[in-house]
């Protein structure tokens, strides 16, 4: 089972983006629960939602505290909540924000991290760029696709065409699709210098 913790702020779509994992999972073939922590939905509050895939059914309901990957869709969390708790050692971070984990202050904490398994997108950017608003959810999803291979874009553009409509659905499949390209880049500069 592939576990994820998604950590936002009300407005962010946090929730949204955990549903559209789990559909793009679904799609995949893979079992798949997106479900919010409940708390404060209010805009600006902190709020966390959670993804879970398998080849199996499951049957855990409880939120989840030992995640394979953590994605951070607002940076000024980082030193509000402990996102990073119970993050395996192996695991994958996915962060929206344009500085290095040296600039956000905790290049020293994600040491013991495998560097493939880091990640910084502008997702926000992309997100203005293609859709309007700077939502990140979606070009999240998009870079998470690439980084960890569980979902594939195609699911990914499925479950954007699921959740919306119209021009918002083709400014948020571009914007994932840009952040999916962004990452596939990076790794191929990486293993070419490698």
């Amino acid at each position: 089972m592939f576990q994820v913790r998604i950590h936002g702020r009300g407005g962010q779509g946090v929730v949204t983006g955990a549903e559209m994992m789990s559909i793009a999972a679904f799609l995949g073939g893979r079992h798949a629960q997106a479900f919010p922590s409940f708390g404060s939905e209010r805009t600006g509050a902190p709020v966390v939602a959670f993804c879970r895939m398998d080849d199996k059914e499951i049957r855990l309901r409880e939120p989840i505290m030992a995640p394979d990957a953590i994605i951070i869709q607002d940076p000024t969390l980082l030193h509000q909540v402990d996102v990073f708790s119970g993050l395996k050692p192996d695991g994958f971070i996915v962060i929206n924000t344009t500085r290095s984990f040296e600039e956000l202050g905790i290049g020293e904490f994600v040491k013991g991290f495998q560097s493939d398994h880091l990640l910084t997108v502008p997702a926000s950017e992309l997100a203005m760029k293609h859709v309007g608003r700077a939502v990140p959810n979606v070009p999240l999803l998009g870079a998470f696709a690439a980084l960890c291979k569980l979902i594939s874009l195609e699911a990914v553009q499925s479950a954007i065409d699921e959740k919306f409509k119209g021009a918002v659905a083709l400014g948020n499949k571009a914007a994932a699709a840009e952040a999916y390209k962004i990452v596939m880049n990076q790794d191929a500069e990486e293993t070419h210098h490698a």
